[in-house]
């Protein structure tokens, strides 16, 4: 397989406080990852790291993006590169539609004009099958939406926007068993061999309906074993303690 995403020795600070320990990962093409966790264990920090959130600060450590060094890279730059990331808590924005919203970011990281009509017809069919009603396209985005239409909405923006890999923050958070259902959907309808899906959560609840190729567990901002998707039953029975 082909190696997209690597980190290698990653320490993270957050103002002064030190929360990435020595990170290494490595994410194939074709791949679904997950990144379990306490909270405050570094898993958010993960995901900002790789994005270069400036808001976080790199001590030591480095980042590679197919073969490319992003550790210092702005983040509109490793976005373009093919680096999706979904939200905790997605933002709303008022008098920016769904739709329009969409078309912007697909025009910035292709660099190349959207063909309106033929976008708004592969967003109301990736709608309908996230169970979305197409006509949010015309809403405001997430004004007025519930927390799991938020989060099915982030991964309409994955969907439509096809990156090389996706970071999703706690998209199963809040959730409940229908919604967490339509998210698998969605993650199992972008996976294909050419790209490559991280998870991050602090529960398993994903997880009883999508296969994953690897879990990590991170505590205390080291990633202290990888195991496979038996792993994440191991700590839904037992939690978080035999690793802290």
């Amino acid at each position: 397989m082909s190696k997209l995403l690597e980190i290698k020795d990653l320490y993270v600070n957050a103002e002064e406080k030190e929360i990435l320990k020595g990170i290494n990962l490595s994410i194939n093409k074709g791949e679904i990852h997950v990144i379990m966790g306490p909270n405050g264990s570094g898993k958010t920090t993960t995901a900002n790291a790789i994005l270069n959130n400036p808001m976080y600060t790199k001590t030591n450590g480095k980042i590679l993006f197919e073969d490319e060094d992003i550790t210092n890279s702005k983040t509109d730059e490793i976005a373009r590169a093919g680096v999706f990331m979904s939200f905790q808590l997605p933002e709303e924005i008022p008098g920016v539609s769904v739709v329009n919203f969409l078309k912007y970011a697909k025009n910035k990281i292709t660099g190349k004009p959207v063909k309106i009509f033929e976008f708004k017809d592969e967003l109301k069919k990736c709608m309908e099958e996230l169970s979305i009603n197409p006509e949010y396209m015309e809403r405001s985005l997430n004004v007025g939406f519930s927390g799991g239409e938020k989060k099915k909405n982030e991964i309409l923006q994955m969907l439509m926007l096809n990156p090389k890999l996706a970071i999703l923050d706690e998209t199963d958070s809040g959730l409940d068993v229908d919604a967490i259902k339509t998210v698998s959907k969605g993650i199992e309808m972008f996976k294909n061999e050419n790209n490559a899906v991280l998870i991050i959560t602090h529960n398993t609840k994903i997880l009883h309906s999508l296969k994953v190729d690897y879990v990590h567990i991170l505590v205390n901002g080291k990633i202290v074993t990888t195991g496979g998707q038996d792993l994440a039953s191991k700590i839904e029975e037992n939690g978080y303690e035999m690793y802290k």
